[in-house]
C-alpha cells in the first residue's frame, strides 16, 4: 500500500512540475503533436478532443487552444464538464458539448459543430468502443493528424475491441477499448499510417504525407510500449494482464476470452 501511495504521490508531484513548464498532458504528448503539426505542415488550426474531461487536466489539446487554435471539446461527466467549461472561458473558439458520443451521433456533432471534413487534429480517448467512433469519423472526415487511446497491454496481431453498445460505461479496470492492431485494421481502409505507439497513444497520419516512416503493429508495439524501461511503473495495474505479453497469439486470445469470461458477447477477439 505504500509503495502504491508513494508512487501516485510522485507521479501527482510530476504532473505539477510539468504543468508549471506549460505541459498538461500525461507524458510527453504534448510535446510529439507539436512536432508532428510542424513536421507535417498542419496548415488547420483546428482539433476537435472527445472525451477532454475537465480540459487541462492530462490534456493533448489545452496547449493548442491557449495558442489560438478552434474546435470543439466534448465532455459527458457533469462535474467534469463543469470544470471544462470554467477552464474555456476565454477561448471563444472553442465549442463545448456535454453529450455521450457514441458511433451513431459523433458525425451529426461534428457536422452541428461546424467542424470541416479537413481539419487540424482529432484527439479521442473514450475508454470503450473508440474503434467504432473512429471508424464512423472517418468515413466522413480527414484530420491531419489523429492521436487514440489503445488498450496497451493487449499486444499485436491480437485484435480486440469492446462492440458498441449504448448502456456499456468503462467501471475503471482492463475492459475498455481497442488494441493497436485493431486500430490498425481501419488503416488501409481509410488511408492512414500509425507512425508512432507512445505508451497507450497511438498516433496515425493521412499515408500520402509521407512525412514519417510507417510502422507496422509489431514494431510500434515494441518501441512504444514493451520496451519502455518505465513501462511497469507507469502502468502498475496491467501486472495482472503481463503473462498476456508473453503468449503466442493463439494462446493469448484464449487468455483474454477466459479473462473476460463474464463480459462474453461484448467484445470482439481474434487474431
Amino acid at each position: 500500500m505504500l509503495k502504491t501511495f508513494f508512487r501516485t504521490y510522485r507521479r501527482g508531484i510530476r504532473r505539477l512540475q510539468a504543468r508549471s513548464k506549460g505541459i498538461y498532458s500525461y507524458g510527453d504528448e504534448q510535446i510529439l503533436i507539436a512536432r508532428y503539426i510542424k513536421d507535417l505542415k498542419i496548415e488547420s488550426r483546428l482539433c476537435v478532443d472527445i472525451a477532454a474531461s475537465d480540459g487541462r487536466t492530462m490534456s493533448n489539446t489545452y496547449f493548442l487552444f491557449q495558442q489560438g487554435w478552434g474546435g470543439l471539446a466534448v465532455e459527458y461527466d457533469a462535474h467534469q464538464f463543469a470544470r471544462l467549461a470554467q477552464a474555456y472561458r476565454s477561448f471563444p473558439k472553442v465549442n463545448l458539448a456535454k453529450c455521450k458520443v457514441t458511433p451513431p451521433n459523433v458525425v451529426s456533432l461534428l457536422q452541428a459543430n461546424q467542424v470541416p471534413a479537413n481539419f487540424g487534429f482529432l484527439n479521442l480517448d473514450i475508454d470503450g468502443y473508440d474503434y467504432f467512433v473512429l471508424e464512423q469519423i472517418l468515413k466522413e472526415f480527414r484530420p491531419a493528424l489523429i492521436c487514440v487511446e489503445v488498450n496497451e497491454k493487449i499486444p499485436p496481431p491480437v485484435k480486440f475491441t469492446v462492440k458498441w453498445d449504448p448502456d456499456y460505461c468503462w467501471k475503471e479496470n482492463h475492459f475498455y477499448g481497442q488494441s493497436l492492431s485493431q486500430l490498425c485494421s481501419l488503416c488501409p481502409v481509410f488511408g492512414y499510417s500509425l507512425i508512432e505507439l507512445y505508451y497507450n497513444n497511438a498516433f496515425l497520419a493521412p499515408s500520402e504525407t509521407k512525412a514519417f516512416p510507417v510502422l507496422t503493429p509489431e514494431a510500434a508495439y515494441q518501441k512504444g510500449y514493451l520496451n519502455q524501461p518505465d513501462r511497469k511503473e507507469r502502468f502498475p495495474w496491467n501486472a495482472d494482464m503481463e503473462p498476456l505479453l508473453n503468449l503466442p497469439p493463439e494462446e493469448a486470445v484464449a487468455f483474454i476470452n477466459r479473462f473476460f469470461s463474464d463480459r462474453k458477447g461484448q467484445f470482439i477477439c481474434s487474431v
